[in-house]
């Protein structure tokens, strides 16, 4: 089922890439290449580049529909956290924030419960959300990989229902990221029914069908296509792609057709 107010969203998530003297001349120069009005863009640079790209695309003709997003944010709003970045800090600077990214739960061991934190946080200052859920080489071998992925998304929006509108999920394959194995669009359009189902059982209003879920386990513009073809697949969460103008246009130029193809369906 496609959902009629479900938008096609591309993010492109810079990870530890990107200075704040180059990351506004990338921005400007994807938002150029990717002037598709029916797809939702987001750039995620790092912390230290937020005000960079979101005065680039100020700036830039193109820029005024390409959103600037977080790639995380701390799950409370201000006290003693050497190092860390609030999500009123964020207000200003960006208008997503990434939440659950398997790094972080890898690197900075973050659960589900401290995630769940975390959208809250984000919800409350008006930041919309991208959470990321996904299962691990061992758990898809040992056939857990619908259960993983379900306990994350209900551990994560535990009690968050009232914010659909502001969610939007990211199912990666944790491993399909960088290991040179690639998930198939089926994979991908089989775990996102496993997503809204879960959030049906949550009790998210219309069984989940209208919270977007993107694909993003190294999404090229080579492979992009597989997965637009899937009704259940909403867009992507791009990763080193991202960082490459041209791919970035070829992601975005699939999208859209899949964006406009959808929207004729709704109005026939």
């Amino acid at each position: 089922m496609i959902g009629p107010m479900r938008p096609v969203i591309v993010a492109g998530n810079w990870k530890m890439h990107t200075t704040p003297a180059d990351a506004g001349e990338l921005a400007a120069t994807i938002a150029r290449r990717t002037n598709e009005r029916d797809v939702v863009r987001i750039l995620c640079p790092p912390f230290v580049c937020l005000a960079a790209v979101r005065d680039a695309l100020a700036a830039e003709p193109a820029g005024g529909d390409v959103a600037v997003g977080a790639q995380t944010v701390h799950h409370e709003l201000a006290g003693a956290y050497t190092g860390e970045v609030s999500a009123a800090m964020l207000r200003g600077l960006a208008t997503w924030t990434i939440v659950g990214h398997s790094e972080r739960r890898r690197d900075a061991g973050e659960t589900d419960a401290l995630v769940n934190q975390k959208i809250r946080r984000a919800l409350e200052v008006g930041l919309k959300v991208i959470l990321c859920v996904g299962e691990q080489l061992e758990d898809r071998e040992a056939g857990r990989a619908e259960a993983v992925v379900s306990s994350q998304v209900a551990g994560s929006l535990r009690e968050l229902q009232g914010g659909a509108s502001s969610l939007t999920i990211a199912y990666e394959p944790v491993w399909a990221i960088g290991t040179g194995r690639t998930a198939r669009g089926v994979d991908a359009a089989e775990m996102a029914s496993v997503i809204r189902r879960t959030l049906g059982e949550l009790g998210f209003a219309a069984g989940g069908e209208d919270v977007s879920v993107l694909y993003g386990g190294s999404v090229t513009g080579a492979t992009i296509d597989e997965f637009m073809n899937e009704p259940a697949i909403d867009g992507a969460l791009v990763g080193g792609a991202s960082l490459k103008p041209d791919e970035m246009a070829a992601i975005v130029a699939r999208a859209g057709l899949t964006a406009r193809a959808r929207a004729g369906a709704t109005t026939d």
